[in-house]
């Protein structure tokens, strides 16, 4: 099978968890059939600059992003750090995380949430 850019379709939404701001979310996987029932998302995310997505705990599931473009904090379990493309972040089951975009551009990121 092959996804052609043009066919996926791209969703634009206030950031969730009460970040602030807005982001853009392109699903690459269907889920749950094209992901067997093991997770729930598997996108392309475009955080604005001034946006962010809130701190939140994942339960029973995983989020793994690999970041793409820009510049982005990223707040692992009360630590914040600064991530840049080529850089990988996890947050396992009971963590939590959060992710904003600092900067003059978007912040692009491959997210992956798997079941426990």
């Amino acid at each position: 099978m092959v996804k052609r850019a043009e066919e996926l379709v791209t969703e634009q939404k206030p950031s969730p968890f009460n970040g602030p701001g807005t982001i853009s979310c392109k699903e690459l996987l269907k889920v749950p059939e094209e992901m067997y029932d093991k997770g729930r998302f598997f996108g392309h995310t475009t955080v604005m600059p001034g946006s962010g997505i809130g701190y939140h705990i994942h339960e029973k599931e995983s989020e793994t992003y690999y970041i793409l473009k820009g510049t982005g904090r990223f707040n692992d379990n009360g630590t914040v750090q600064i991530v840049k493309p080529g850089d990988v972040t996890f947050t396992g089951a009971g963590e939590g995380h959060g992710l904003d975009a600092v900067g003059e551009e978007p912040l692009e990121v491959i997210a992956l949430i798997l079941f426990q």
